[in-house]
């Protein structure tokens, strides 16, 4: 039978042989930004087409070629976000967070919408975690977050990534820069593509960041933004490279970064990858003063970055980098029979309420078929169930590993399989010690909270 339809191009599922791994490593990241003060915001998926507009700018490919906008049944012009900081500055300003003590500091975990050719690490609809720090100006707080950036992806154990880092100046000097590139871009103009054609008198700067392989050798000769800036944006830069050294983040300084969307000032950085094709920025992010303004608010300094979760998984797949294992079945329970099988319902959800993964069979299987199920889900431990054992008060607990039986009472399983399920913890946390330090240890996650 044919299927009625399949998922839209650009577009994936992610099944439950990698959800877990992808949940792993979003939960390792959100707890590593709470160590830095960081808290959890979510904005709706749509928002007015005007808010990215003023945003992430009318010139840049985003807006021009991108985002998904339509108009919904009351006329208004609705647009699927195609990035978090727009959404987060919004909701910063409508709730009035300026009101609390600042900076504020928050967090998502978002899926985002481009349309443009799915690729490697590159799809139509994505997903990021992004930071965002409203409310400071100083350099401090440029380091800290590509910190945090830095700490994220030390934990996970990834290598051979290169943090860039440059600055874009401030309307001020950014106006002088913008004027040295339409003279230099002017004297090529018959040689740009017709974007860039429409981008050099409203923004030339966007023609640095074309993908047209012309446009690209001819921005290679354009003068670089680090010439011009103003006595206040180049103190800006070198306090941060000051405090990324004593930091101990190596860094490179790249005069061609200028990030795609137009909202980004000063600061602007991006860790990139060599190991996963054309698509390598894994992280990108920097400073962006005058958003606030640009959205009606008062004046606001901020700044984030966003991390791209599909390129972050093909980076820990390319690098052979091992997530933890899916948790497996702590206990499985094969009644044979109504009665075993009432008196299993009964014993899992008590072991459920005591933070134990337990089943029993929900199929009517039989003994056979369920033993061979328990061993190919990878269940610990196996109780069979049936009216003897329920008339005798006893069951036996077979470790699936080891092949060893224990007897046990029904009247008490629940606590006993629980002391069981404990000491089995701290037997792998044991065998975990003896090959990893202390530090990459992860307690609550061994014991799934018993402790």
């Amino acid at each position: 039978m044919a299927l009625l339809t399949q998922a839209i191009k650009g577009t994936q599922d992610t099944l439950p042989k990698d959800s877990y791994k992808i949940r792993f490593v979003e939960q390792t990241i959100a707890e590593i930004a709470a160590n830095f003060g960081f808290k959890e915001i979510r904005t709706p998926v749509f928002e007015h087409t005007e808010l990215f507009n003023r945003s992430v700018g009318d010139t840049t490919d985003v807006v021009q070629k991108e985002m998904y906008t339509f108009d919904d049944k009351g006329g208004r012009s609705i647009t699927l976000r195609p990035e978090g900081t727009a959404g987060a500055m919004r909701a910063f300003l409508e709730h009035g967070l300026f009101n609390e003590p600042l900076p504020q500091k928050v967090f998502y975990q978002t899926s985002c919408y481009r349309y443009e050719k799915p690729q490697a690490g590159r799809l139509r609809e994505f997903h990021q975690f992004g930071v965002e720090c409203f409310g400071t100006d100083s350099p401090a707080a440029d380091a800290e977050i590509i910190s945090l950036a830095s700490e994220i992806f030390g934990f996970l154990g990834v290598k051979d990534l290169e943090l860039q880092i440059n600055s874009i100046g401030c309307p001020t000097c950014r106006a002088e820069y913008q004027n040295a590139l339409k003279s230099y871009f002017a004297s090529r103009k018959d040689e740009l593509c017709g974007t860039c054609l429409d981008r050099l008198d409203r923004n030339p700067m966007r023609i640095l960041d074309c993908k047209s392989p012309v446009c690209s050798e001819i921005a290679k000769g354009a003068p670089t933004v680090l010439e011009f800036l103003c006595d206040e944006c180049k103190a800006h830069f070198d306090m941060v490279q000051k405090y990324l050294k004593v930091m101990n983040i190596d860094f490179v300084v790249n005069p061609t970064i200028v990030r795609g969307l137009d909202y980004y000032t000063k600061t602007v950085f991006e860790f990139v990858s060599q190991g996963i094709g054309s698509q390598g920025t894994v992280c990108g992010g920097g400073r962006y003063d005058g958003l606030a303004e640009e959205l009606g608010g008062n004046h606001v300094p901020s700044l984030g970055f966003a991390m791209g979760m599909e390129r972050l998984m093909l980076v820990l797949e390319a690098q052979g980098i091992e997530l933890p294992p899916e948790e497996k079945c702590n206990l499985y329970i094969a009644p044979a029979g109504e009665n075993a099988s009432l008196k299993a319902a009964e014993l899992v959800t008590a072991l459920r309420q005591e933070g134990i993964y337990a089943l029993f069979d929900t199929v009517g299987r039989g003994i056979k078929a369920q033993m061979k199920y328990a061993n190919k889900i990878g269940a610990e431990y196996v109780v069979v169930l049936g009216d003897n054992e329920i008339e005798s008060g006893k069951v036996e607990l077979k470790n699936m590993e080891s092949g060893k039986v224990t007897e046990m009472s029904l009247a008490t399983f629940a606590d006993d399989f629980s002391g069981v399920s404990i000491q089995q913890s701290v037997a792998k946390l044991s065998d975990e010690f003896s090959s990893s330090d202390l530090s990459n240890v992860d307690l609550s996650a061994i014991l799934g909270g018993s402790f």
